[in-house]
């Protein structure tokens, strides 16, 4: 499939706190590495112009990127600004009107999912979706109907090839390196089953509460914020089969299949917490019982992987701050079965640093045949200069290239594993800040040899 380069960018949303945070040094570093070198329409409600946009991207890279003048100021020379109500018809014909001779322009809707349907009617009948791609934020949907009804508004002006779901997890450098690790280094595929596995994990942790973003996150939780979404995009890393070619749609197959293996979630399989003192929070209901912390337990019905259970976990004020993978793999009885003291394992970091390390059983010091667990670790070197998360997929986006976005049967598939239990009425532990989630939780919901906590010096 010939993927057509965008001649254009707009993107709405262009004075909220996400253009601020992460679109403007994205958008920067692209033009700065030659990446980015067409007209860039900002659009936003409120009272703002073209010079008010300029001075606040200026603010934005200088304090969330690597600024410039020079680029900078190729950057603005690239910015536009139309600003208008995204309901009202005069605002889309302004749009029309910037993007000028452009025949195949990106729409970024950095914007909340309720103004969608208006702005994609808007795009159709002003002209602007003609030849266009559209690039959505998540959340999409917040169960499985609502995505649904989210997917048929997208997919009535614009096909599904044209249509780019933005989880930025997948521009992570250390989530795709997973799928590479595996797969680039014969010494794993023949042990990346269950007859060697014993079981997986994934830890999600931060040391932080929900800082002020308390409407968001109560009408949110842990499972629709990383578990449903990025977690589950680092557990089809971690198990889909080796795609049969390396296009897009090759490996995007490969993950629903994953997805589709998994049984739906049950209320023996999870564990929810909230932090104590979460109540008191800004914008959270005195009575509300939103999870800011979940454990659950995954089985995946597919030869690989039947029998292998895997466990996933995030939280809010946990100890620390990290994302770890924990793969153990089985005792394979011989002789050595009675001195074997711990079972072989791989350990991936994600964040904050990047670890791949071998847990490999030694010879304890003395001269009684005992082992003693050693890893044998590989710290690989930020490259200087790495792309961020945001840059990386929206350079895709633009050179229209899908790999690092979700498709639509991804994300339904997605929700129907978790749809059954949120609709659901399950008991939320409360739990102390700096602690690894409710007391119960190791009673409820144990990984064989316990769950991996990580530490982060």
């Amino acid at each position: 499939m010939t993927q057509v380069k965008s001649d254009a960018l707009v993107f709405y949303g262009a004075t909220g706190d996400l253009a601020f945070k992460k679109i403007f040094p994205a958008l920067h570093m692209m033009v700065k590495r030659g990446n980015l070198q067409v007209p860039i329409i900002g659009v936003a409600r409120g009272d703002y112009d073209l010079e008010k946009l300029k001075a606040r991207a200026k603010e934005s890279i200088q304090k969330h990127g690597n600024y410039e003048e020079e680029s900078f100021q190729k950057f603005s020379n690239l910015l536009g600004f139309v600003g208008g109500d995204y309901t009202d018809e005069e605002t889309f014909k302004r749009i029309r009107t910037a993007i000028g001779n452009a025949h195949h322009p990106t729409h970024y809707l950095a914007i909340p999912p309720v103004l969608f349907p208006s702005i994609i009617q808007q795009l159709d009948q002003s002209g602007c979706a003609k030849g266009a791609r559209v690039i959505v934020e998540k959340p999409f949907g917040t169960d499985y109907e609502s995505a649904r009804a989210l997917n048929k508004i997208l997919l009535s002006k614009f096909s599904e090839s044209s249509i780019y779901r933005i989880d930025h997890y997948l521009g992570k450098r250390p989530v795709n390196n997973i799928v590479f690790f595996r797969f680039v280094n014969s010494l794993l595929e023949p042990v990346w089953n269950k007859d060697h596995i014993e079981s997986m994990q994934i830890t999600m942790a931060e040391n932080f509460g929900i800082q002020s973003r308390g409407a968001f996150y109560d009408v949110t939780g842990a499972i629709r914020d990383v578990i449903q979404n990025h977690l589950f995009q680092v557990l089809c890393n971690l198990t889909m089969e080796p795609p049969k070619a390396l296009d897009s749609e090759s490996i995007r197959d490969e993950k629903v299949k994953v997805l589709q293996a998994i049984t739906p979630l049950r209320g023996q399989d999870v564990v929810r917490g909230q932090y104590k003192g979460y109540l008191s929070e800004k914008a959270v209901k005195p009575d509300s019982n939103t999870e800011t912390f979940s454990a659950m337990r995954l089985h995946i019905n597919s030869p690989r992987w039947e029998g292998v259970p895997f466990y996933i976990r995030a939280g809010k004020n946990l100890p620390v701050t990290c994302t770890e993978i924990l793969v153990r793999f089985k005792h394979l009885p011989s002789a050595y079965s009675s001195v074997a003291s711990k079972p072989n394992h791989i350990r991936f970091r994600i964040s904050p640093d990047v670890t791949v390390a071998f847990g490999m059983l030694i010879m304890a010091e003395g001269e009684d045949m005992k082992s003693v667990m050693s890893e044998i670790q590989g710290n690989p070197t930020p490259f200087p200069n790495e792309k961020d998360a945001y840059e990386r997929v929206l350079t895709d986006a633009m050179a229209g290239d899908p790999t690092h976005f979700a498709r639509q049967d991804y994300v339904e598939e997605a929700w129907k594993i978790v749809d059954d239990y949120l609709a659901s009425e399950c008991p939320v532990f409360e739990y102390e800040p700096g602690t690894w989630g409710p007391e119960n939780v190791d009673e409820l919901i144990l990984p064989p040899g316990g769950w991996n906590n990580p530490i982060v010096n």
